[in-house]
Formats: structure tokens, sequence, C-alpha cells
């Protein structure tokens, strides 16, 4: 990173917006929503879907209810085409669903999209060239003017083929690409000089699509531009403001919500981010926001878990443990007073007349898992299905020990490995007995049978003399170290033992008063490259940390 000050980069600008009025609005209507999984979402594939996927994504998008989907760029490649003809061809489009290819302003570009469109119901064709300052200049090497004339050239060429599909229901979208670092008022321009060239009515609203192709800046920043552009265009009525939004910064989210309140009417986006660089805006995430607030976004994720399982088997994408409302962990909590909260909201939840349809209000759970499909019964589970931290939080609630976070994969896999194999949930007391097992009683080849320390009048250094076990073999193990620990590995290395250096060590109290054991937790590489925990518990913190090490140490063998 460049050092302050910084020079590589600078802020973004803002809108001269004072009287914005968005901060006060609640979002009160469902938007138009189109997914692009086909096209935004395909392109930014490692490995693009091919026709079959394609058709099962197809169907599910229709299944969950939306009514337009842009299917591809059937102009700059045959594959793309030819999916568009065979969901045509093959009477595979829903009635009410609008097939929305994307084409540049380029007269063979959209002659051949027409072509891939012929025998469509309806169909929207999705007309854009990039109008940003940087693009301009760097791609491009044209005038505003110049660019203006493009994007007013390409709709009259789509006037000009408007002929060919004379029994479908045709709309235009037009898209200026990079709107998020285009002057807000040259975007207005730039589109009204579209509308101007198509003429749209109330009627047949044409589409004004108006992209973060980059996410730039924060999102008030981005619903300052959509409402700024609102406010000023001269026959709003007679478009459609849709919202395409990325995550560049994180906050995909927050900038199409913001943009909804600012005005627009419509959402572009795909099941659960998927896009370029870190993703489109994931629409599964806003609409199941607007459920939670009581408004149906007439979009079916009633089961989720099946969304999901078509979606990662399509695409070859995962969707993240916690990803919103999809993740397998959303609905899970590991935290005991979580648990108990949870717990007590369901409980009371069946004791209400009429629990069912009741206001839902369960701690820790915005959403009725129920709703989605998708279930809270498995909270307190350990199976193999369960998280590493959920086995962490078993042998800290009910045996007192804090694992390392860095220990949780270790300790989680191999009690899962368990659960799995034997096709059965593992009560606590035999993930502690595999967790004794593994990490506290690992006593070869080194075992310690002795050990005894302590300061040299004068000195701050730790001298320490050890019997053990190597092997079988009894040996005395002497050193000389900053602390017990310490003098005990030198003294290993003093044999020709110590090929490993320490990388971790923690150390915590168990219960209270005479019965207070001390717990060690110690992490060893090897020079191999083997890196292993182990755990010693005793009631002395010297010969506690002293077993973790062993016990790491046998570990890495």
């Amino acid at each position: 990173m460049q050092p302050h000050p910084i020079t590589k980069y600078r802020p973004w600008g803002t809108i001269d917006l004072h009287d914005r009025q968005w901060p006060s609005k609640t979002i009160d209507s469902v938007p138009v929503w189109c997914s692009v999984d086909l096209r935004d979402g395909n392109q930014a594939l490692p490995i693009p879907m091919g026709v079959k996927e394609k058709l099962e994504l197809f169907k599910l998008l229709c299944e969950i209810g939306f009514k337009q989907i842009e299917i591809g760029f059937p102009s700059a490649a045959q594959t793309e085409f030819d999916f568009a003809r065979k969901l045509i061809e093959d009477q595979l489009v829903p009635d009410g669903v609008a097939l929305q290819v994307l084409t540049q302003a380029r007269e063979h570009l959209i002659k051949r999209s027409f072509e891939s469109l012929r025998g469509a119901q309806k169909a929207i064709l999705h007309l854009y060239n990039s109008t940003s300052p940087l693009q301009r200049r760097v791609t491009f090497g044209k005038s505003k003017e110049e660019i203006k004339n493009i994007a007013v050239e390409g709709v009259k060429l789509v006037k000009k083929y408007l002929s060919e599909l004379s029994d479908t229901e045709v709309q235009l979208e037009y898209s200026p690409e990079s709107f998020s670092d285009t002057e807000v008022e040259y975007s207005l321009e730039v589109c009204e000089a579209v509308m101007d060239a198509w003429e749209p009515t109330e009627q047949n609203p044409i589409i004004l699509n108006l992209p973060a192709t980059v996410e730039l800046f924060t999102p008030n920043i981005h619903a300052d531009q959509i409402e700024w552009f609102c406010r000023n265009m001269q026959e709003r009525n007679k478009a459609v403001i849709s919202l395409h939004t990325h995550n560049d910064r994180g906050t995909g989210t927050a900038a199409s919500e913001l943009g909804l309140l600012a005005g627009a009417d419509r959402v572009e986006g795909t099941l659960f981010g998927n896009g370029e660089r870190t993703g489109n805006l994931d629409i599964v995430t806003v609409a199941l926001n607007m459920y939670a607030q009581g408004l149906h976004p007439e979009l079916n994720f009633g089961n989720l878990d099946q969304v999901r399982e078509v979606y990662e088997r399509t695409t070859g994408m995962t969707v993240h443990d916690r990803h919103p409302y999809g993740g397998d962990l959303v609905f899970t909590a590991f935290s005991g007073s979580h648990q108990d909260a949870i717990k007590k909201g369901m409980d009371l939840r069946e004791k209400q007349d009429d629990s069912k349809n009741s206001h839902w209000q369960v701690p820790y759970l915005s959403i009725d898992p129920g709703d989605l499909g998708r279930s809270y019964e498995e909270i307190i589970r350990i199976n193999s299905q369960s998280g590493k931290g959920g086995v962490a939080y078993v042998l800290s609630r009910e045996f007192g020990l804090e694992l390392p976070k860095a220990m949780h994969p270790e300790v989680g896999n191999l009690i899962n490995e368990k659960a799995d194999s034997e096709s059965r949930e593992l009560p606590a007391n035999e993930i502690y007995a595999i967790f004794k097992r593994e990490f506290l009683e690992k006593n070869a080849p080194l075992e310690l049978i002795s050990f005894d320390s302590g300061k040299e009048h004068g000195k701050e250094e730790v001298s320490c003399s050890a019997i053990i076990k190597f092997n079988g073999e009894q040996k005395e193990v002497q050193g000389r170290g900053n602390g017990p620990i310490n003098a005990f590995v030198n003294g290993l290395d003093e044999n020709g033992l110590k090929d490993f250096k320490l990388t971790d060590y923690r150390q915590h109290s168990i219960g209270g008063g005479s019965a207070t054991e001390s717990a060690a937790f110690v992490q060893l590489q090897t020079k191999v490259g083997r890196v292993a925990y182990g755990c010693g518990i005793n009631s002395s913190i010297e010969k506690s940390g002293l077993l973790a090490l062993v016990n790491a140490y046998n570990r890495t063998r």
C-alpha cells in the first residue's frame, strides 16, 4: 500500500442535491425484477455454462417468478444465439416472460439480435455503450457528442429492424454503461437523446438502466445519482428507471435498496450475487430483505435449498456458509446464550394461538427459516454436517475447553469424519473422548516421565531437568531458557530431538477454587511442514504447557 499521503487514489465527488428526499422514504412497493444470471453471471464464470446448464437455470428462474430474464449476448457467440433459438423454437418460455438480449450499438450485432428473437412472445432489446470520461478518453478517444451519437444511431438501427419482430412485443432498454462514474448531467443528456430517437409512450416505456458497472463510492452517493436523474428528466412517466449494481465495495445490496428509495422502478441482478469481480447484486438478499419487512417480493424462495442446489450445480459456484439467507450457517447458533434465547422464542411461539401466522419475534432470527424451506432444528446437534465451530462450542460448554480458533478446523474435521463414517450424531461425552485420545494422550514416540525446573540465584534464566522416553528408550534431558517450556525445548535440541518451531501457545483456567486446572494449547510446525496442535491439562500451569507440547510433537510424527 502507498504510505500517507496517498496520491494514487482520490475521493469521488458528491451530487449537488441538498434537498434529497430518499433518506425519509421506505421501500413500500415491489420493483420489476430482471435476472441477468444467464448473461452477466455466465460471462463471469471460469467455465461458462453449457446449453444443458443454462436450460436448467432458466427453468428455475421462471419457477421463482422472474418475468424478465436476460438470456445472453446472442450476436456475440453462436452458442448464445442457439440457446435463444432453442428457448423459442421448443416453446420453453412461459407466458408473460420477456427474453432480454444484450447488444452493442452496431448494425450487424443489432440485426443478429433481432434474428435470435424471432417468434418470441415478449422481448427486451438491451442496447448499451459506455459513457464515462475515463472510457471516452482511454477506450474510445471520442468526444461527448460522438459518444451520444453512438447511442442515438444505435436506437435508430433498432427501430429499423423492428419490423422483423412484428408479432413480438418489443421493449427497448438502454444502458449508459459506467453510469456510476459518468457525469450525471451528461448521462441524462444521452438518455434523453435516446428517448427522443425511440419515442416511448406511457403504455410502452423505455427502460433506462443506470449501471454501477464498477461500484466506486458509498451507497448514499449512488442514491443521490438516481434521485437527481429521476427529478431532472423531462418525461419521467415514459421511462422505467432500472438499477444494475455490482459489489466492488461490498455494498451492492445497500446501493440497490437506497436506489429504490431514490425513485428506481426496476432491479437487475443474479442469484447469490454471481457476476464479474466481486459479483452482481444478489437478488435473493434484496427480495428476502423486503419479505422480512412485510413486503412480499413476488419471487418465490420458499425452497431456498433447492434454488441453491440448482445454482451451484449449473454455475459451478458455491454459496458461502455465511451468505445471507442461503448460507449453511446463517440459521445456526453456536453460542450458548444465543441458543437459549432462540429456544425460548420458539417455545413462546408454540404457546401462542395461530403461531404460524403471528408476528415473527424470535431472538437472533430475523426471518423464520421455515418460510424458506430451511430448518432451525439442528442448531446444537453435532453430526457430519455440523460446522467446526459447533464442535468447539460443545467442548467449551460441556468441558470448559476454549480452543484457539486456528485449532477449530483440525478438531472439527476429526469429529465430523467420525460422525460421517458412522452416519450418526455424536453426544458430548463421545466428542470429548475423541478429543482426549487424539490431543491429550499422544504418548509416543515422546513421553514425559518427570520434570523439574528452577532459577539459579541471581539469574533470570530457567533451568530444567526432565526424564523422557523416546521410542521406548529412557533419557535425561537438561536445558536452559527464558521459561520452563523454552528450557525443555532447548533440552530436546541438545539431544537432537528438535525438528520443529513453536508457532502458537495458549493457556486458560478450567473450574475454580481448589479444583482449578490449567488447559494449554501448543501448535508446532516441523521442518518438513507438518503442523499440529496438542493440548495439556494439569493442576500445574507449567506441566500443562509441557504436556501440550509433547502431544503436539507426537501428532506431527
